[in-house]
């Protein structure tokens, strides 16, 4: 057995480290708070392809069984206020802009990609379950406080109340699935992306809402118009909300933050997305909005475009750390830890996987799917978050030796 190369801090995975240098090199370095896996020297034949434990990387069946019984509330809801017909037109307009969302934040999940069970399962708290805590919430208020069409509650609602629940109500998602599925919530950027799918499925079900009652109210004139402000000039405004919450959370993991002692970024991240989703409606409500929006909304957007870019080199630099480790010990190359960690290296190793005999294009995409979730394994190792990720490595490790060989096979 050979250790990993460099110097380990002694402390207790359970001390909390110091935020302030040296302890971080910057906003986003990880320290190190335990050892991780030793790493066994890389052996000439390959083992048989392992499975991967699903442990920790799928949420409780309570928690879907609590999106189905929303659901039901939900669709008598929908049926009983605005009806059917109008309820389909709303959701076939809604689709657009979930779908052009979706496309966005696959982008952005290309590198390291999450369970496919937790993308769907944020999608659809954000869209049943949170707008279903959202609507009884909202009741309750309207019951201790009694119905007032005052402009002062319209604005109270609009810029303080929305904003607080809504985003309450989908943090709460994000914060379960970082609770639950621990070994698929390594970083901010698992953060952003379960945060943004969240706020695309509460964006997708209130647009129905908002695009049914316009078609009921005004037809294709007033729908037309709806559809513009909210499904052309304004889809990820949700999703940058709640993004901020998941950006917390995910910081949080990186730095090794574990149930209780996560609660305190949750609500930090929490008080981001009020703030935020506040601006934005207080804009509609007290300001010219398109002035606004060219001017504000606008800004935070290329903002929030260029830090997922900051946050995807970060995951790049650690996987080249990671898996640097690794070569150290001769179970990759330097050439391949090289090719594995950035982007363009990645495009020539999929080329080339395609020129082989038989095309082996499917073959490299689950090496480096392997080996980039063997650097988050590792990385969780080290933070002492995860005491199952020793499991994993060795898991990774036997997986990526056989898709070599595979990928080498006369």
């Amino acid at each position: 057995m050979t250790n990993p190369p460099g110097q380990f801090d002694a402390r207790t995975p359970s001390a909390r480290p110091p935020l302030s240098p040296p302890a971080f090199a910057s906003a986003l370095a990880q320290p190190r708070m335990a050892p991780g896996a030793s790493i066994p020297v890389a052996t000439a034949t390959p083992p048989a392809m392992p499975v991967s434990p699903r442990a920790g990387r799928s949420a409780p069946v309570w928690i879907s069984g609590i999106i189905v019984l929303i659901l039901v509330g939900l669709v008598g809801y929908f049926l009983n206020a605005i009806g059917p017909a109008a309820s389909i037109i709303g959701m076939l307009l809604a689709f657009v802009p979930l779908v052009a969302v979706l496309l966005a934040v696959r982008v952005i999940d290309r590198w390291e990609p999450e369970p496919r069970g937790l993308l769907v399962l944020a999608v659809a708290w954000g869209a049943i379950a949170a707008v279903g805590i959202t609507l009884g919430i909202d009741i309750l208020i309207t019951m201790i406080l009694g119905a007032d069409d005052s402009q002062i509650r319209d604005a109270f609602a609009a810029v303080v109340q929305a904003p607080i629940v809504e985003e309450f109500a989908k943090g709460l998602g994000v914060y379960l699935i970082f609770l639950t599925a621990r070994r698929a919530f390594d970083g901010p950027v698992d953060g952003v992306v379960y945060g943004a799918l969240v706020g695309a499925g509460f964006a997708f079900t209130e647009n129905i809402q908002y695009f049914a009652i316009s078609f009921i109210e005004g037809g294709v004139g007033d729908v037309s118009v709806t559809f513009f402000v909210r499904g052309i000039l304004s889809p990820f405004a949700h999703v940058m909300f709640t993004s901020v919450t998941g950006f917390a959370l995910g910081l949080a993991a990186r730095r090794g933050a574990r149930g209780g002692r996560a609660v305190g970024p949750w609500v930090l991240g929490m008080f981001g997305a009020m703030a935020l989703h506040a601006l934005w409606n207080g804009s509609a409500v007290f300001g010219d909005f398109f002035m606004l929006y060219l001017t504000l909304q606008i800004p935070l957007f290329v903002g929030f475009i260029l830090a997922i870019v900051a946050l995807r080199r970060e995951e790049a630099r650690l996987t080249r750390a990671r898996l640097g480790d690794y070569a150290t010990a001769g179970w990759f190359t330097a050439q391949e830890v090289d090719m594995l960690a950035t982007a363009p290296g990645r495009r020539a190793a999929l080329a080339w996987a395609r020129t082989l005999p038989g095309d082996r294009t499917r073959i490299m995409k689950e090496f480096v799917a392997d080996a980039t979730a063997l650097a988050a394994a590792r990385q969780r190792a080290i933070s002492g978050r995860d005491a199952n990720a020793r499991e994993d490595e060795h898991v990774l490790l036997a997986r990526t030796r056989a898709a070599r060989a595979a990928m080498f096979a006369p």
